[in-house]
Parts: C-alpha cells; structure tokens; sequence
C-alpha cells in the first residue's frame, strides 16, 4: 500500500520520520472512492498509527485521510488547541475531503466527539478508547498532566520516556512497533501538557455528554476493550448509551490499549458497518 502526503504531493511509505506539520495527512485509497473517512490518532501518536487499519480488507476501495493533531508526534501546536477549536479544524478537514465517517481514537475520539455535538459533522462516527469524563480517564495521566501545568513540564517529559516500553508490548508487529516508538519521541512535553490540559478541562465541564450524544442523533460507536484499555465508560453513561437508538456499544475482548494497532480488523469492521450507516 502507497501513501501520499497533502504538503508537497509526493508519495511516500508509512514509514521514516520527517519534520511534521500539524494536519500533514497521510491518504489510502482511490481519488475516486464513493465513500471517504476521516481518521484522528489518540495522544502524542501519529497519521500513521493507522496504517495496519488503512490496510484492511474490510476497507478496500474507501479513500482514507489519516491526519496528525496539533501538538501530538512532533507537530507543532497551533495558536488555540482547546477541544472546540480543534474540533472546528478538524471539521473543515473532513469537509474538504468528503469524508462519510470520523473515527477518533482516546484523545482523537474526543476531537470526534465535539464534531458531532457542536454541528461540525453530521454523519457517523467511531468512537474509539473514549473518555466522556473526568472519572473514566487514567488517574495516573491526569496527575501528570496536573503536576506538570504546577511544577514544569518534566513529569510529563518522563512519562514520554516510559511510553517506547508500552509500544514494545504493544500486540503488534514488530515495524509497527518500531513506528510507533519513533512517533513516541518525537513528542514535545511542553507541547503535550498545554494539549492535554485543554483535554481535561473539556471532560471535566459540567455537561452530560452520554445524554448529549444519545441525543444528536447521529450513528455513533463507541469502543472500549474488555479489560485494560485506554478509556472506559461509568455506569450511569453505559446505560444512557445503551439505551439510545442510535449509538452501538462495542466491546473488544481482552486488555487492548491501542486499538486502532493492536485491533486493526476489528476496529476495521466497525469502520465498514459505520459506513453502511452513511447516508
């Protein structure tokens, strides 16, 4: 599988590490697909930590647009990184590409969540690794981020030291793997802590977004592993989706923390039935 960047026009593999911008795209499929999907990566990842699902069967012949958010895998942070304002990019994008789904991974799927709630996509989404609230996000991520906005950027200079170790256990091959930890150093900590502060802050506001998302009427899923994973659902949001017509809970067995590399078929299923749903 070739890919292409939107910068220059030149093709490239998904692998090697170049200076990023942020929005640089890395594109699957052909000019002329009938259906199009957006694809956003979770924290401090990169376009390409979606190339094993961009080479799934189940996705042939769907022109896929992965992109690389403000301030994650070395892309430089833009002048307003807030959820909306992102989201707001984000939604521009998928509109300039014809994009039919949006699929959003941990952080990427909250970028995703606001499309939908704010108006800036109307059409299906995968929700992947989602965190609604403050409850359902790691309490050891939320320290360090916290800590870090108090003392300086080195608690979470630290945890991007540690994380080439999870990408090492990570349930993937071995180039993926190798992928992966290159994206993870290239991470900026200053960048990293004024994103996912912003990050926080959203999931911290007094709003009910299971009810807000069970009411916008878009197809929506969202999911999470069976045991450890990145995200997690409360109770009460679990019964509020649970109910609503139009949202498809789906859960994948076992502990798996990086979806999109370590469950690249069956997230691309979801993707396939999501686009079923698009009109």
């Amino acid at each position: 599988m070739q890919y292409q960047t939107s910068t220059d026009g030149t093709v490239l593999r998904a692998g090697g590490v170049a200076m990023r911008e942020a929005w640089e795209r890395l594109i699957a499929g052909p000019l002329d697909a009938d259906r199009s999907v957006l694809l956003l990566p979770g924290g401090a990842c990169a376009a390409r930590s979606f190339d094993l699902v961009m080479a799934e069967p189940a996705l042939s012949g769907v022109r896929l647009v992965a992109t690389t958010l403000p301030g994650m895998a070395g892309a430089p942070v833009s002048a307003e990184v807030s959820i909306p304002a992102v989201a707001r990019r984000a939604g521009e994008l998928a509109r300039e590409n014809a994009c039919d789904v949006v699929v959003g991974f941990s952080y990427g799927a909250t970028i995703a969540l606001d499309m939908v709630l704010s108006g800036h996509f109307q059409g299906p989404v995968v929700l992947l690794g989602l965190s609604l609230t403050t409850p359902d996000e790691s309490t050891f991520f939320r320290c360090v981020v916290r800590v870090s906005q108090k003392v300086g950027r080195w608690p979470m200079a630290i945890l991007f030291r540690l994380m080439p170790l999870m990408a090492r256990s990570a349930k993937t091959s071995e180039r993926h793997k190798k992928d992966l930890i290159e994206d993870f150093k290239q991470n900026r900590a200053g960048d990293a802590v004024r994103v996912c502060g912003e990050y926080l802050d959203y999931i911290a506001a007094d709003r009910n977004f299971a009810a807000e998302l069970a009411a916008s009427g878009s197809p929506v899923s969202v999911v999470h592993a069976e045991e450890k994973g990145d995200g997690g659902l409360t109770g009460a949001e679990r019964a509020t989706l649970e109910a609503a017509p139009n949202v498809t809970l789906v859960t994948i067995p076992g502990a798996v923390f990086l979806i999109p590399d370590e469950a690249p078929q069956r997230t691309a299923a979801v993707i396939a039935d999501a686009l079923k749903q698009a009109t």
